[in-house]
């Protein structure tokens, strides 16, 4: 068995369970149902925790999501997270069901601009204290505030670890002390530098790791072990989150590759850092925010058409909704994100159009072939 010198992180406690202070590493994963379809979530939440995932999170973007969690709450004994991206107000509604919440900088940029950042923090902080619950600053690279993309232009981990750092002193300076972070991309590259930087400015923060976006399998399992075990070799990592675009039917096999990883790094057991050059198929794990069931055999279709392109260096990214979807594409060579009826395609950070289900393939093809006839 391998012995790792943890990062000597603080205690933060989400329900049952004790992140950091060299507590064991939680594995976490997150439900793909409608919030609000109370029985399916329930079941969901469930099948996630009997596969061993100390977290489960769900996403809260409406008042009937809201209504909806405090009797899922009662269904279930798993310790809960809400994710909040764009709804943060709603923090208030939920938090006595929960053990943690989840909110992103950039999105909390976004709205409420009257506001300032700090007041948004503070209230955050004041209704997680006041119910008892821990906080995630969920720091991403393609949702970044705008303000750390102009400080550190062309550098986007950079920009990444400063946000992240920002807000950690925020919340420091608030007195609130119940926080983790997590700084994540769909680059596992990009991962380990990013935990690596903040991890030497604050080894006191645990830090939740995960790839965003790391797609289908088996490529999501490589590219999600590329950085973990860089990473929690290092004794840096302290929850993890897999993020794989699976069926609803299959989401537990997140939980699985979860803790087959960390077993693999507790006995020594490395694979070989893969070449991730050449064609890379970048899609989200399915959530509750995807508009459309078709998503996930979009993302499989997309890998089977593109197959043929797999010696050139092309980005392609498959999103399922409207919130990560268009700012997560901007950086690939070819984006697709998903609507309820149509499919947003991208070339770069240039919309192409929006094309039916049944058509986008076609299209997508016609621009794959120019791209890498361009080159």
């Amino acid at each position: 068995m391998l012995t790792i010198q943890r990062n000597p992180t603080r205690l933060v406690r989400a329900g049952k369970v004790e992140i950091g202070g060299g507590s064991p590493i939680a594995v976490q994963s997150m439900c793909a149902t409608a919030t609000r379809d109370v029985e399916a979530t329930s079941a969901q939440v469930e099948r996630l925790r009997a596969a061993g995932a100390a977290l489960v999170r769900v996403a809260v973007d409406s008042a009937a999501d809201a209504h909806a969690l405090r009797e899922i709450r009662e269904r279930t004994g798993a310790d809960l997270v809400v994710d909040l991206q764009e709804n943060y107000r709603l923090a208030e509604r939920v938090a006595p069901h929960v053990a943690k919440l989840r909110y992103n900088p950039g999105h909390l940029h976004h709205h409420e601009r009257r506001k300032s950042i700090r007041d948004k923090v503070a209230w955050l902080a004041d209704v997680a204290a006041r119910n008892d619950c821990a906080l995630r600053v969920g720091v991403n690279c393609g949702s970044v505030a705008p303000e750390y993309d102009e400080r550190h232009p062309g550098d986007s981990v950079a920009a990444m670890v400063a946000c992240a750092l920002d807000h950690a002193a925020l919340l420091d300076e608030l007195g609130f002390q119940a926080y983790v972070v997590s700084l994540k991309d769909s680059d596992p590259q990009k991962v380990v530098e990013g935990n690596e930087r903040f991890a030497a400015e604050r080894p006191d923060v645990p830090l939740h790791l995960g790839v965003t976006e790391a797609g289908l399998l088996p490529a999501g399992e490589i590219k999600t072990r590329v950085a973990f075990e860089k990473l929690l070799a290092r004794g840096i990592g302290d929850t993890i989150r897999v993020s794989l675009t699976l069926p609803n039917d299959r989401k537990h096999e997140e939980v699985e590759v979860g803790h087959r990883i960390l077993a693999d790094v507790r006995e020594g057991r490395f694979l070989s850092a893969p070449d991730l050059s050449g064609l890379n198929i970048i899609s989200c794990p399915s959530c509750s925010r995807v508009e459309n069931e078709r998503f996930v055999e979009l993302a499989e279709q997309v890998r089977e058409l593109t197959s043929y392109a797999e010696g050139h260096d092309v980005t392609i990214a498959v999103m399922g909704c409207r919130v990560n979807g268009p700012g997560e594409t901007d950086d690939a060579d070819l984006g697709l994100w998903c609507g309820p009826r149509h499919v947003n395609l991208k070339r770069g950070a240039t919309a192409l159009g929006q094309f039916g289900y049944d058509e986008v393939l076609t299209v997508l093809r016609r621009e794959l072939d120019s791209l890498i006839a361009a080159r």
